[in-house]
């Protein structure tokens, strides 16, 4: 069970504001929260591991499993990884000596619907 699942929304969690940009023009305060989350996937290492974790069964993955698709060291990819975490992307568990990481589906089902432009005339 994810450390998010049942909980309620955090106010400070920047993805407890997600609605659609083009429902209505977000505040400053939104703004401001969603800007470090949307930094962390626009670096091409970062967004590949969180494509790399989604589709991986379970939408989980072993920092094991991810090291041969990087030329990175274990330390730089952990680093990349620890990113995501802490923008609330991804939660991580470990076991043994290996970290797991695992998709919030409500941080991607949110982030998803960020920039969900229906209703929007074309």
């Amino acid at each position: 069970m994810s450390m998010h699942e049942g909980l309620a929304p955090d106010p400070d969690d920047p993805l407890a504001c997600c609605t659609p940009l083009a429902r209505e023009p977000i505040s400053d305060e939104q703004a401001g929260q969603l800007a470090p989350l949307l930094k962390a996937i626009a670096d091409p290492v970062r967004l590949r591991l969180l494509s790399m974790v989604l589709s991986h069964e379970g939408a989980e993955a072993c920092v094991c499993d991810l090291l041969p698709s990087f030329d990175l060291s274990q330390p730089t990819i952990s680093h990349h990884l620890k990113v995501l975490h802490d923008a609330g992307l991804l939660d991580r568990e470990k076991r043994g000596v290996w970290v797991y990481y695992q998709a919030r589906p409500a941080a991607m089902a949110a982030l998803g619907s960020l920039f969900d432009a229906a209703g929007v005339p074309a």
